[in-house]
């Protein structure tokens, strides 16, 4: 039986990685696709911790590298709940250059969207969000207009 509804902070997620010399691209920075691959397995830990089922990811809505990352770096990656539909959430996921005193400075912003899975692997129904101040429902709202924009896009085959 499914739970109604889930807090946001039921599923808040953090993760820490140093980045290593294996980490980096010939430019000397941390390699995109390595980075990408840490926000997708922290988006899926958000939609699992969230669903209580396994999940896939079904589009990466948005990804944005604002800064380079650089070796020995401390990241931290945060990701969030920000929209459910019937079987699909929208995680945030935000990722930071921590320094050593512990201030932090975002490096990127990705929106990925993941789906609930079944024991037969089909989409399933997943629990409603509460939505407990402003910056969750901002979040919401703008989470509706990038649903709406997907199913645009797919409309017109893009």
């Amino acid at each position: 039986m499914i739970q109604k509804s889930k807090h946001v902070s039921d599923s808040l997620t953090e993760q820490i990685q140093i980045v290593m010399p294996q980490h980096i691209n010939g430019a000397g920075r941390l390699f995109g696709g390595r980075l990408m691959e840490w926000i997708d397995v922290v988006a899926g830990v958000v939609a699992r911790r969230h669903s209580e089922r396994n999940v896939i990811t079904a589009a990466v809505d948005n990804l944005q590298f604002k800064e380079g990352a650089y070796p020995n770096d401390t990241l931290v990656l945060v990701g969030r709940m920000t929209h459910v539909g019937h079987t699909s959430m929208e995680v945030r996921v935000d990722t930071y250059v921590e320094s050593l005193s512990g201030i932090r400075r975002p490096v990127n912003r990705a929106y990925l969207v993941l789906v609930a899975l079944d024991e037969k692997g089909c989409p399933t129904e997943v629990p409603g969000l509460v939505l407990e101040n402003e910056m969750e429902r901002a979040e919401w709202e703008a989470g509706q207009r990038r649903r709406d924009l997907r199913r645009q896009r797919r409309a017109e085959g893009y």
